[in-house]
């Protein structure tokens, strides 16, 4: 049977500011990837995100990303792979001092970080040991074929191949831009069979119609869209309606 894990981006409130849906989504999803105060969250958001995804058995992840609050994480900085390596380290070990357990079970890089990072190789390695250092057994989650499943091999870090339901793709196999206008998938229902398909045959049509193998862990899904418990709840479903067993990595 075909398994697959489904990621949600969760604990990006900040302060008096609310976003997403974190209580509805953590229902349907297997893992959670929560903000850590640097592009997103803060102390408070942090402790009751963590204690919100325990209650409802979710394996823990951190999602570190850019120092950027103002944009969200995704505007792109030029920082050095140590500099990333630090931003990691520090952000992994604030998030899992709210654990229960002290311990994480993945680290999920954020917007641009990750995107910077799933092309330049001696960054994705800073991020990588940015990881180790805190927790070698902690699990990366990185765009499935990128430099950073590249540097997870490496330096012998376990790695997860992500896919994503509502994102589309370039030929290389990185994801349209956001500043583009077809970076989403806006249909349901298009998303939702896409997925199935990504997982089913092991590839993804890229938007000028190439075919690109993968072998996809785990599929993201985004929980602050206006629609985002009902697709949650229509993803989880239909992959189960597939054959296809729903589990964290």
């Amino acid at each position: 049977m075909a398994k697959i894990d489904l990621n949600c981006d969760l604990g990006e409130s900040f302060g008096r500011y609310t976003l997403g849906l974190d209580a509805e989504v953590l229902p349907y999803v297997t893992s959670a990837n929560i903000a850590c105060g640097f592009h997103a969250g803060d102390p408070t958001v942090m402790a009751s995100t963590v204690a919100l995804a325990e209650k409802n058995h979710v394996a823990l992840g951190a999602h570190p990303g850019l120092p950027d609050l103002m944009g969200f994480g995704r505007r792109k900085m030029q920082i050095t792979p140590a500099e990333a390596k630090d931003y990691v380290q520090y952000q992994v070990g604030a998030l899992a001092a709210f654990s229960q357990t002290g311990k994480l079970h993945h680290v999920k890089p954020h917007g641009a970080l990750y995107n910077m990072a799933a092309k330049d190789y001696d960054l994705a390695r800073g991020i990588c040991l940015g990881i180790k250092a805190v927790d070698p057994t902690l699990i990366l989650f990185g765009l499935a074929n990128s430099q950073l499943i590249k540097a997870a091999q490496d330096v012998n870090l376990p790695y997860a191949q992500e896919i994503f339901a509502d994102r589309n793709y370039l030929a290389d196999g990185s994801l349209v831009p956001r500043s583009q206008p077809n970076a989403m998938v806006t249909d349901e229902e298009t998303a939702v069979k896409r997925t199935i398909a990504m997982i089913e045959s092991q590839s993804v049509t890229a938007v000028d119609g190439q075919k690109i193998a993968l072998k996809p862990d785990s599929v993201c899904v985004h929980g602050d869209g206006a629609k985002a418990v009902a697709f949650v709840q229509k993803i989880h479903a239909a992959l189960l309606a597939a054959g296809i067993d729903v589990k964290a990595v």
